[in-house]
């Protein structure tokens, strides 16, 4: 009989702590903020293994970078030359040149020994507006994180079964989906801080882009969805300039595999067709 009232005792107790668990999860979820929703999937031109950078694309996301996201952010592992890639954005040498030359780069020392400016070369990597980053946090309370790698660096979660998914169907493009949701995700204009994709919906950095704020001269649509899929586009080739040769080469390594695989089974044949097992 003890037995069986201290059994009874325990499975109230535990009832009673389920219960009072389940209302607080309830109270809890109707006070927290707003769920961070699933980051969509965008449509991209260097997706999948036969997929290559769009040039003009390219062109357009690094012009919202020169003029709105370079401000505050560094593109340390970039050079000017590196924009004149044929896979890549493809700019002239000529317009690279003049690029280049609009820069001030800190040279030197000197015959006296001291440090100078001068105008960039093609062989110059971006300099950073802010001389360190204590500099940067000072100004903006927060150090911005470089973007050569960032959209390599970013990402989300994909629940299951999506992620076996991701192995047979070659995604990787979770960086520039993450930069397009988390550009037009400042859903609050009383809070330009608060953002939908960001993980606890607080981001240091305000709303950066704006419909009209950068100008095309191709006719491309100037609005928030367009600059926000270009300079994702931009920043994941800074971060993988190689996309292209990595996925011919693969392209290359497994034709050969099979090629190989093939001599191999008819070798086997020709050598064991006489044996009897």
């Amino acid at each position: 009989m003890t037995f069986r009232k201290s059994y009874l005792v325990l499975a109230l107790v535990g009832g009673l702590a389920l219960s009072l668990g389940a209302a607080r999860a309830d109270t809890s979820q109707s006070s927290a903020p707003e769920m961070q929703p699933q980051v969509a999937r965008q449509s991209w031109s260097f997706a999948g293994p036969f997929g290559k950078f769009d040039p003009e694309q390219l062109q357009r996301g690094f012009k919202v970078y020169h003029d709105v996201c370079s401000a505050c952010h560094s593109l340390n592992l970039v050079s000017f030359r590196d924009l004149a890639d044929p896979t890549g954005p493809a700019f002239s040498e000529a317009q690279v040149k003049a690029l280049a030359a609009t820069y001030k780069i800190e040279d030197g020392p000197n015959d006296s020994g001291q440090m100078f400016q001068r105008p960039g070369r093609p062989s110059d990597h971006f300099p950073w507006t802010f001389p360190n980053p204590e500099a940067a946090k000072a100004a903006l309370g927060a150090v911005p994180p470089d973007m050569s790698d960032l959209a390599k660096a970013r990402t989300y979660p994909r629940p299951f079964p999506l992620f076996i998914f991701d192995a047979f169907t070659q995604y990787q493009e979770q960086g520039p989906d993450y930069i397009v949701a988390l550009l037009n995700g400042f859903t609050r204009p009383d809070d330009p801080h608060w953002n939908l994709y960001f993980p606890g919906h607080k981001i240091a950095m305000p709303k950066p882009l704006t419909d009209g704020q950068v100008k095309y001269t191709d006719g491309s649509p100037e609005t928030l969805a367009q600059y926000s899929r270009d300079v994702a586009a931009f920043l994941y080739w800074a971060a993988e300039p190689k996309l292209d040769e990595r996925k011919e080469m693969g392209l290359r390594v497994i034709a050969f595999l099979l090629v190989f695989a093939a001599l191999l089974y008819f070798t086997k044949r020709r050598i064991w067709e006489g044996v009897r097992h």
